[in-house]
């Protein structure tokens, strides 16, 4: 390969006593984290904490905005006026970075969350909404997804993108993510994942859910946290990539 591919997986999806992921598990397989920043997920201490040990471990933290939904995990949509929205992101990135300078780091990329992530593929003006609070934050922040709006609104800002692949996600023939509600929409057999995962890092290329090969530039693979077997399918799919060739690596972020 002649360039690295990130591994990345969602972290801090906690709340109080409850816990989603094996975030100490994970840190030691990921190359880069999408941390919860209290809209969806993650009190003060939980993101505190989340932050530390990514440090720890050389872990790349990135900002995962969400509608505010506590309740329905960011799953579920919401219709807000793109300046209300606008100010949430704005709001997130600000909460998950005051934890981070205390290590002397910035945020290194932002990946929205659930239901707002999904929107912003096909909604212009959530999509741009979202860019204009990066860019607001800082310009050289990272904005990760799939092709679509968001990619597209962000670029136009001027700002850095990372395409990412879901590969314990099943994809319609349009690209986007079948819904987590219907049939076939989550793939949990971690070889599949992982073998998944190869394709969309060396071939770039995805088998939708109607077995249709869909291209799929990719430079960040995400494995979800939320899973019983979310380490089993991130270790395994570090390791087919490695297997196959593929660095490991999250891509460069903002100096310091």
């Amino acid at each position: 390969m002649s360039r690295p591919i990130d591994l990345t997986a969602d972290l801090g999806e906690g709340y109080g006593a409850w816990t989603m992921t094996d975030d100490e598990a994970l840190t030691r397989i990921v190359t880069s984290a999408n941390v919860a920043c209290g809209f969806h997920a993650g009190d003060p201490s939980t993101i505190r904490d989340t932050v530390a040990l990514c440090v720890e471990r050389g872990v790349a933290v990135g900002a995962q905005p969400s509608f505010p939904d506590l309740r329905g995990f960011g799953r579920r949509p919401i219709e807000l006026p793109p300046s209300d929205l606008e100010a949430d992101v704005l709001y997130q990135l600000g909460a998950l970075e005051a934890f981070l300078r205390p290590h002397g780091h910035r945020l290194h990329h932002v990946l929205p969350h659930g239901s707002l992530g999904n929107m912003t593929v096909v909604r212009e003006d959530y999509a741009r909404a979202v860019a204009r609070a990066v860019r607001a934050f800082d310009p050289r922040l990272t904005v990760a997804y799939q092709e679509g709006w968001m990619i597209r609104a962000a670029e136009e800002e001027g700002l850095p993108v990372a395409r990412v692949g879901f590969p314990d996600r099943a994809y319609d023939d349009d690209g986007t993510l079948v819904r987590r509600a219907l049939p076939g929409a989550l793939v949990e057999d971690p070889e599949e994942v992982a073998a998944r995962a190869v394709r969309m890092a060396v071939d770039g290329t995805i088998t939708t859910i109607s077995g249709a090969t869909l291209h799929l530039p990719c430079d960040s693979i995400l494995v979800h946290g939320d899973g019983p077997d979310a380490v089993s399918s991130a270790s395994t799919v570090r390791g087919r990539l490695e297997s196959a060739g593929v660095e490991v690596a999250a891509w460069s972020g903002p100096v310091r």
